[in-house]
């Protein structure tokens, strides 16, 4: 099983949320419909831009912690190294 760090945005250099799952296609149809209220519902942050898998819940959450405590820069620069145009990898997943 593999364990996810990801991150959602609204558009394009918009808001920006760094969440954990163990299934990231379950996890980004959930953000894109509305499925769970909280932060990504309120702020519309649909698009899947930046994902990383993980052996264990353990390394993934570590990484979660780490990159939610980063200045938005650095997660903006994390994104264009994988995502220079911010399309929604979602679409890519199997």
């Amino acid at each position: 099983m593999s364990f996810y760090v990801y991150i959602m945005t609204n558009k394009p250099g918009g808001v920006l949320y760094t969440g954990m799952t163990d299934d990231i296609n379950r996890r980004a149809y959930e953000h894109r419909e509305h499925l769970i209220k909280g932060f990504t519902s309120k702020y519309n942050c649909e698009i899947l831009v930046w994902y990383e898998p993980h052996e264990t819940r353990e390394a993934a959450f570590e990484r979660e912690r780490r990159i939610k405590e980063w200045k938005r820069d650095w997660k903006i620069r994390l994104i264009v190294e994988m995502n220079p145009d911010w399309r929604d990898l979602a679409d890519t997943l199997i």
